[in-house]
């Protein structure tokens, strides 16, 4: 039987999680400019780490600007280090059920950031550039050649065996105890929320959604003719459980969807206390969760967290992912572990589907299994943690004093809260002048709020065209300001 590759612990990113600390002390001005830090001997025995992983992760601080060497002396903090806006404030959404008021807007953005020759930092898709093309091109073409058979078939639900071992393996990895028969491979992990959804909910029904929360649920529940309540978010812990727990009191709730790592537009990664908290909670009010981790794994320094379905013993949560933000979009591979509701799950995909493509399914089976998707793991988390860095000094140096930023750690999104008079509606037209998308804040919410909000996508490498693009719009924003 086919095994997965075992993931190992990360020793070569230790360096990273010794160096993303320091930087955290240093952006909260516990180490302050022209600061000595501590001795690379020092930081050995305080980290209990070898000489060779404390100089990489002093040097790596270096290459960020935020430390200088100096001959027999050792590292400072520079002094040439311009700190990063605060963030935003926890959001204070109306506690009405509404209907989603914002497709039309979605659609353009959908469209327009498909136009050649825009900067792309509205659409929160990977970069090709990031992605191991070449190896997965090798999977499809493995799989073409030696499984033409039931490559040229139909996969009827739920999915391909193989690769239902193969991620039943990696999220019990993730904490979760789940097998591959309680998993249902779908198209993306859009078709597993509109599954989940339609498996739990029906047309009128109301759902607890964050706010701001990403706009492609937003588009399902409008689909679906339902209803969504906006919960108040904070950018850093996620969903507020106070303001659920009093939702429920008050409102007939018959969902909550919540991203719990790296959220879209956020990028809050809730705790684990309070996932568990959550998991009770809707537990004892007898109201499913839907849990989109489709960014659990862009976590930028170990360990992966854990998803809330780690604390389901009733079958309550209805997990939802896939590898479109990790490995490839056009490869269109989610998956859903629905708990209690894996019946209603299949028949409405059988419905709904009928089947799915198994060529991808039995390329991406073999490239888990081989040990190829943590390798790519590795380096493009590294390299989304670098440019949103990247991104939000580039902020720092040119948006207008009144900006606040959002401090993600994981994923590739920043959420930006601009100076209260600035219309993020009239700034995306200005910008789309410059060949420049970005993504308004009114797509976030049911009623169109966040109007001087936007939501910036670092998943391009960076550079001078992203360099320039930040400085335009940046002077786009101090002019509107």
């Amino acid at each position: 039987m086919p095994t997965a590759a075992v993931v190992e612990p990360f020793p070569d990113t230790l360096y990273l999680r010794i160096a993303d600390r320091l930087a955290g002390l240093i952006e909260k001005g516990t180490l302050r400019p022209g600061q000595r830090l501590p001795s690379v001997r020092a930081l050995c025995l305080q980290e209990n780490v070898s000489l060779a992983t404390a100089v990489h992760a002093l040097r790596l601080l270096e290459d960020r600007g935020l430390v200088v060497a100096r001959p027999r002396s050792g590292y400072f903090v520079s002094r040439q280090i311009h700190p990063l806006p605060p963030e935003p404030a926890i959001s204070k959404p109306l506690a009405r059920p509404c209907q989603v008021t914002t497709g039309e807007l979605a659609m353009r953005l959908v469209r327009e950031s498909q136009v050649e020759g825009i900067v792309p930092l509205g659409a929160a898709v990977p970069s090709p550039d990031l992605l191991p093309v070449r190896e997965v091109m090798r999977a499809l073409a493995a799989a073409t050649r030696k499984q033409s058979r039931r490559a040229m078939g139909y996969a009827f639900p739920p999915g391909d065996a193989a690769l239902r071992r193969q991620l039943a393996l990696r999220t019990a990895q993730a904490g979760c105890t789940v097998g591959p028969d309680d998993l249902v491979v779908t198209n993306g992990c859009q078709e597993a929320l509109h599954l989940a959804l339609r498996a739990v909910a029906k047309p009128g029904d109301t759902i607890a959604i964050e706010s701001p929360g990403y706009y492609g649920v937003l588009q399902l529940i409008d689909s679906l003719d339902m209803r969504a309540l906006e919960i108040p978010t904070d950018s850093r812990d996620g969903l507020s459980l106070e303001a659920l727990r009093f939702a429920l009191e008050q409102q007939k709730i018959a969902a909550v969807v919540a991203v719990t790592h790296f959220s879209n537009p956020t990028g809050a990664c809730m705790p684990d206390a309070r996932k568990e908290e959550l998991v009770r909670l809707l537990d004892e009010a007898g109201v499913p969760l839907i849990e989109d981790d489709l960014n659990g794994e862009l976590f930028h320094a170990p360990p992966r967290p854990r998803p809330a379905k780690a604390w389901d013993r009733t079958g309550n949560v209805l997990y939802c992912s896939s590898v479109s933000k990790t490995l490839a979009p056009g490869l269109r591979i989610g998956w859903i572990a629905p708990g209690r509701y894996l019946e209603s799950v299949l028949r409405i995909q059988l419905v709904s589907t009928m089947a799915s493509a198994p060529l991808p399914q039995l390329a991406l089976a073999a490239f888990l299994q081989d040990g190829g998707y943590e390798k790519h793991l590795r380096q493009v988390r590294q390299a989304y943690g670098d440019q949103l860095r990247e991104m939000s000094r580039a902020i720092s140096l040119t948006f207008p004093e009144g900006t606040r930023l959002s401090r993600p750690q994981g994923g590739f999104l920043l959420w930006v809260e601009l100076p209260r008079k600035v219309d993020s509606l009239e700034l995306y037209e200005r910008a789309l002048a410059e060949k420049i998308s970005i993504a308004p804040g009114p797509l976030f919410s049911p009623r169109g709020k966040y109007r001087n909000f936007i939501r910036l996508s670092c998943a391009t490498p960076w550079g001078a065209e992203m360099e320039r693009a930040v400085s335009v719009l940046g002077r786009l924003v101090g002019e509107l300001a």
